[in-house]
């Protein structure tokens, strides 16, 4: 099943447990969403996968040998790339719900918790919102680059304009009309959003 989002605004899921099994459930239950499905087994993988590329949301088991999810969690919130990515820890049943298990998730930067074994249609509903976020950002992102270039092309135009006026050189009037038009067409396309 493919996603109906533009090529752009997709972004990987990147599922991390040590157990094999685990990703396996994690990949049947997620691979409808039509988002590509990273898996590493351990937490330094997460961390070398997340500065390599792109991720919407990151899956992330708690009790894991060497680096645990909590280690990982902060290793993550510690580059640049990943910092805003946000996190799911997946726990074991009753873990997620020790009052110093969940303070220590969300002080290490988790959005959020899901107990193991897991909902499979609340853990897909979970996920499909940090994609729509993900997606909307992305937009967001697009819309504000390009309002960017818009001004910055009326600031060398106004610029354009001053520096004939401060120099005593009348500009064209043919030229004039043509600058006051683009600059019209541009105005226009930042107040309608296009």
């Amino acid at each position: 099943m493919m996603s109906s989002a533009p090529a752009t605004d997709r972004a990987s899921i990147l599922l991390v447990d040590d157990m094999e099994d685990n990703l396996d459930a994690l990949e049947a239950v997620l691979g409808g969403l039509g988002e590509p499905l990273v898996r590493a087994g351990s937490g330094e993988e997460a961390v070398n996968a997340l500065q390599e590329r792109e991720f919407a949301v990151v899956l992330l088991d708690v009790v894991m040998p060497g680096m645990d999810g909590f280690e990982t969690a902060a290793s993550i919130r510690r580059h640049d790339r990943s910092r805003d990515v946000p996190i799911i820890f997946l726990t074991g049943t009753g873990t997620g719900t020790d009052r110093g298990y969940a303070f220590r998730g969300y002080a290490t930067g988790a959005a959020d918790f899901v107990a193991k074994p897991f909902d499979p249609w609340v853990l897909r509903a979970k996920v499909g919102v940090f994609l729509d976020l993900h997606r909307k950002n992305r937009q967001l992102q697009r819309l504000l680059a390009r309002d960017r270039e818009q001004l910055d092309t009326l600031a060398e135009r106004l610029a354009s304009i001053e520096s004939c006026l401060s120099t005593g050189r009348a500009p064209d009037t043919a030229e004039l009309r043509a600058g006051v038009a683009r600059m019209e067409e541009a105005l226009r396309a930042l107040r309608s959003g296009r």
